[in-house]
């Protein structure tokens, strides 16, 4: 038989027995011509692909194998994907008649291969009770892989997507049949993973022969496959090393592989790290970022990904390295698809979630505009994103105003107001210099001599003035004038000493205010970030630490708590009526009064924004029941104190100190030890470290 009439046979029989035998002597004298690619291959009834986006079928885990018709189930899914590989082989030697000789009798011997694998899941399936075409099959390796336009196509789809997959999957199932009992199952997958291995090496001779030669086996196959398809799609559960290696997979590719990650299914969330747009909020299009706040940019760009998961995409300039990946994956953390800037086009193309950017603002608003078409997850318009209005809510003149408007409605007797502070110590705004000059007096009339002065745009800690001389001097009368030029405002308020800052964690949905947790937060003496902390029960009460400040024996915790839901109440209120969708913080601290009483202000800034606070709540997750975590900046003045000459020094002094712990199954989480969460090979100015501890912080 000619080679050309058995691959037609395979390929458009609808009786299966034709489609899984293979006669001898089949010869390739007369490949004829290309055949062009037919909608779908002959199939019997009951094997016909159900309709695409019918919904996916439930797939057994190893937990249901002890079932036999689950474990029918399972046979029934891995039968349909050996006659797919089958069909598709067929399809390869009528679409590319001139291919090399010598890959089309490959071809043919693989075929054959997935024909008797093919014959004995259906052998193990009808022991289970369950006969072929009992229950709906999908096409997608159909549609994914028919359209291939040369052979190296099919090589990069099928050989090393789809079969390289199978060295986990078979591997995985062959232990989990073996665990029920089912050895006959368990070694027709030994048996099958070790042609897969073959498969693999087939296909992955022949794609470095078509490849470019100056391009790595890993470039050119992330080049060749096409949307759905990625390398994703080339792994299973748990990467199966030793199979890839005797396939000939190098080892640059094989980590590569690893650490790579796209949403199988799932529409993706974007994510971008664009701290500073508050600077270009206040700034406009003048605003020109220092040479140290770009870097601490670049430094940290990749911190979104521990704020989605793993099917979400964050946007960064340089994607992170394969060895700082490897170190994240292997404490437990799932991995997102990273995507650089200047490839943000080919997500056009693609269905997307919703848009996450660590901030709204006109800088988010200009990068992410070209995949507004795309956003399948959230029906805002450009405007509903960022607007003026949304762009009030950045200022700390705002922040300001909720707090004595909320401090106003509070009662003003009763077990609350002992922990309150009062309304005249929620700062004022001011717009002119006469305006902040008699702010000042009034508040220094009020016994309170020391003063701290915010622009009400700017970078935390960064744009602030200090009043603690009985007067203000001629210098700092002129940074008064400076900050107030071109309409632009400040808050004046009292200064406090303050005993320890908190944030509240918040994501306003369209159902409503959610409280995500609370963190302790590290400022430094200007006011400038430097860490957070969780403890174990973070995600619904303030931090101990915060209530064992106060000295009385009431049920502060409670009395608190009660503070804050009627502060959120109000709260959502306001971002209702602006339309504001996202996540948003509340920085607060407690002081002591000059009568020595523990006092809480509950809100000294509102960020409508992503916080490292929520990060560190986020992180939390993946922490072991119990512990605690330390989120923090570390930078350069910290090496300087820990005698370290750089940030790689000090992250490998920090894995020998305090090594990563896992506990728990089957997802470990960490129990003890610190993980960098940025690269610090790469770190110039700041390097992100997570500590998870039993005691705490």
């Amino acid at each position: 038989m000619e080679l050309r009439e058995f691959a037609e046979r395979v390929l458009f029989s609808t009786s299966l027995e034709e489609k899984l035998q293979a006669p001898e002597g089949i010869t390739d004298e007369q490949p004829g011509v290309a055949l062009a690619t037919p909608a779908g291959p002959g199939r019997p009834a009951g094997l016909h692909f159900k309709p695409h986006g019918s919904g996916k079928s439930e797939f057994p885990g190893l937990h249901q194998l002890e079932n036999p018709i689950e474990r029918g189930k399972l046979l029934h899914f891995f039968g349909n994907h050996e006659l797919l590989a089958t069909e598709l082989m067929a399809l390869v030697l009528l679409r590319f008649p001139d291919a090399p000789p010598a890959f089309r009798k490959g071809v043919l011997q693989t075929l054959k291969d997935e024909q008797l694998h093919t014959r004995w899941y259906i052998d193990r399936m009808r022991t289970c009770g369950l006969e072929f075409g009992e229950l709906p099959v999908s096409g997608y390796f159909w549609r994914c892989v028919s359209p291939m336009e040369n052979p190296m196509d099919y090589v990069a789809s099928l050989c090393l997507t789809f079969e390289q997959a199978n060295l986990d999957f078979a591997g995985h199932f062959a232990r989990g049949f073996a665990a029920v009992g089912d050895q006959d199952t368990a070694k027709l997958l030994a048996q099958i993973y070790k042609d897969e291995i073959g498969h693999v090496a087939y296909g992955l001779k022949w794609f470095r022969r078509w490849k470019n030669p100056n391009e790595s086996d890993w470039d050119a196959f992330c080049r060749t496959l096409r949307f759905p398809l990625s390398p994703q799609r080339a792994k299973g559960f748990t990467l199966n090393l030793a199979g890839r290696r005797a396939a000939g997979l190098d080892p640059d590719f094989i980590a590569r592989l690893e650490v790579y990650s796209q949403s199988k299914g799932r529409t993706p969330n974007i994510y971008v790290f664009n701290p500073l747009a508050e600077g270009r909020i206040a700034g406009g299009k003048a605003f020109n970022p220092g040479r140290h706040q770009a870097q601490l940019v670049a430094d940290l760009e990749n911190l979104p990904q521990f704020l989605g998961r793993q099917d979400d995409i964050v946007l960064v300039r340089q994607r992170p390295s394969v060895e700082f990946l490897s170190r994240i994956k292997q404490a437990g953390f799932a991995l997102p698809e990273f995507v650089e800037h200047q490839e943000l086009g080919a997500l056009k193309d693609r269905k997307l979630g919703r848009l996450r950017p660590w901030a709204w603002g006109p800088d988010s608003q200009e990068l992410l505009a070209p995949l507004f078409g795309s956003v399948t997850g959230e029906t805002r318009t450009t405007e509903q994103r960022f607007n003026p209005g949304l762009a009030d809510l950045y200022s700390k003149a705002w922040s300001a105003a909720f707090l004595r408007k909320w401090l106003a409605r509070a009662p003003s007797a009763g077990r609350e107001a002992a922990f309150l502070c009062h309304e005249a110590e929620a700062g004022v705004a001011v717009g002119t210099l006469d305006e902040a000059l008699a702010a000042i007096a009034a508040i220094r009339g009020r016994g309170h001599h020391k003063i701290i002065v915010k622009e009400a745009l700017g970078v935390a800690g960064s744009n602030a003035l200090r009043l603690f001389e009985p007067a203000v001097l001629a210098t700092q009368q002129r940074w008064l004038e400076r900050a107030l030029a071109n309409g632009r405002q400040l808050v004046v308020e009292p200064w406090l000493e303050r005993e320890m800052d908190f944030s509240a964690q918040l994501e306003m949905g369209p159902d409503g205010l959610k409280l995500c947790g609370y963190t302790g937060l590290l400022n430094d003496a200007r006011g400038q970030f430097q860490g957070n902390w969780a403890e174990t029960h973070h995600h619904k009460r303030i931090p101990s630490r915060v209530i064992a400040r106060f000295d009385a024996a009431a049920d502060v915790s409670g009395i608190l708590l009660a503070c804050y839901a009627d502060i959120f109440a109000h709260l959502e209120e306001e971002l209702r009526a602006r339309q504001f969708v996202g996540p948003l913080g509340i920085d607060a601290f407690i002081y002591r009064d000059a009568g020595g009483q523990v006092r809480l202000k509950p809100v000294v800034e509102i960020n409508p924004r992503f916080t490292m606070g929520r990060v560190t709540v986020e992180l939390m997750k993946q922490t072991a029941q119990g512990s605690c975590g330390w989120f923090r900046l570390v930078n350069q003045a910290q090496l300087k104190a820990d005698g370290v000459a750089d940030f790689p020094a000090y992250a490998q002094a920090l894995a020998a100190r305090r090594p990563v712990q896992l506990s728990g199954e089957p997802a470990p989480k960490i129990r003890e030890g610190a993980i960098c969460l940025t690269d610090p090979a790469r770190a110039r100015v700041s390097l992100a470290v997570f500590q998870v501890t039993r005691a705490g912080p």
